[in-house]
């Protein structure tokens, strides 16, 4: 005889303890309703703790603090996966968090008495809200080309990138036009053999000043995918890469010249369809990533688009579903709005279903 499942109730459920995670749990606290953060990550810091060794907080973009807590005094030159998962760790000591951890969310489905069913292998939680907090980094998205299984170099993704050291003396293709394929490429360039960078479109380079005007207008192209149910694009993708000095550097010395993407890969390297090749010790991925949402698909979120339709916070097809960190809040400072704004809406969601119904 199997004995039943005991359902731990609570009123949210939060899934993942990154930026939005715990920007997410800091305003459930400070609003007094009841709430478990589960994470799956072994320990305090998000995605950040697996971010590549030589990517130094120094080099890191628009870091924004945790909303109560500002992180302060950190050496530019000391690895971002060690500065803020210490960041993280002190931000939940301090505010009480008690994330449970690692807790991976294997599905979301439809519960009893119209709440929501939350499993886990640590447990089942019912609940009247669940904030979607998971970000990307478990979705590296890995494109398909002819060939790509007869290559006999390395292939690396983004997400396991450890670090220029691993491709001295190595002929090295970068694919991708984002941030990561060009901080890779400009630290790989100093100890590979050769490197070649290859985007599907041409890179945009920004030059001057990002201000808020243009945070607002960039933030909007990507909410207008959201709304119309297509998987998001990130804030990067429609702000164009930042015209440092380094990169400034990069495209006078030519590593950062830009070639169309190959058509094909063979045993040794690429090829074009005009019959150029490049032979290739290694091909680095630096594709980008998916937001994690399979453990929700028992509800049936998705759109036609392929994405989650999204007003807000809210996910339309299910008001009780929050997205935070999720298209136009997938950077550290909407994810940190978002938080507050996806708690605002489950308090008033909350207040109207504990209000008495008078009785005529």
């Amino acid at each position: 005889m199997t004995g039943r499942t005991e359902v731990a109730e609570v009123d949210v459920v939060v899934v993942g303890a990154g930026q939005a995670g715990l920007s997410s749990a800091y305003h459930l606290g400070r609003a007094g309703i009841g709430h478990v953060v589960l994470d799956h990550s072994p320990r305090p810091g998000g995605a950040w703790q697996f971010r590549w060794p030589s990517l130094t907080y120094g080099k890191v973009h628009g870091m924004h603090a945790l909303p109560g807590m500002e992180l302060v005094g950190a050496d530019p030159l000391r690895p971002s996966s060690e500065v803020v998962p210490a960041y993280f760790d002190a931000y939940e000591r301090r505010f009480g968090l008690r994330v449970r951890r690692p807790v991976d969310v294997t599905a979301v489905r439809e519960g009893d008495g119209g709440r929501l069913r939350v499993e886990t292998p640590a447990g089942t939680w019912s609940a009247r809200a669940l904030i979607n907090a998971t970000g990307t980094w478990d979705r590296p998205f890995w494109p398909r080309y002819p060939g790509q299984e007869a290559f006999r170099g390395r292939q690396v993704h983004t997400a396991n990138y450890p670090g220029p050291q691993e491709f001295a003396g190595a002929r090295v293709i970068v694919v991708g036009g984002g941030t990561s394929a060009v901080q890779h490429l400009l630290e790989i360039s100093e100890v590979a053999a050769a490197t070649t960078w290859v985007t599907r479109r041409p890179p945009v380079f920004r030059d001057g000043g990002f201000g808020e005007a243009e945070g607002r207008a960039a933030v909007a192209l990507v909410d207008e995918r959201v709304r119309r149910g297509l998987p998001p694009q990130s804030v990067v993708s429609v702000t164009g890469l930042p015209l440092t000095e380094a990169v400034r550097a990069g495209l006078d010395s030519g590593v950062l010249e830009r070639r169309p993407v190959f058509d094909r890969l063979t045993l040794t390297g690429a090829v074009w369809e005009d019959g150029r090749r490049v032979d290739a010790d290694v091909i680095l991925w630096a594709t980008g990533f998916r937001a994690a949402v399979e453990h929700l698909a028992p509800l049936h979120l998705r759109e036609a688009g392929g994405g989650i339709r999204v007003e807000g916070t809210r996910a339309v097809r299910d008001a009780r579903v929050h997205l935070v960190g999720y298209g136009p809040s997938a950077s550290t400072i909407g994810a940190n709005r978002a938080g507050r704004a996806a708690v605002q809406e489950i308090r008033r969601m909350l207040d109207r279903d504990r209000t008495p119904v008078p009785v005529g």
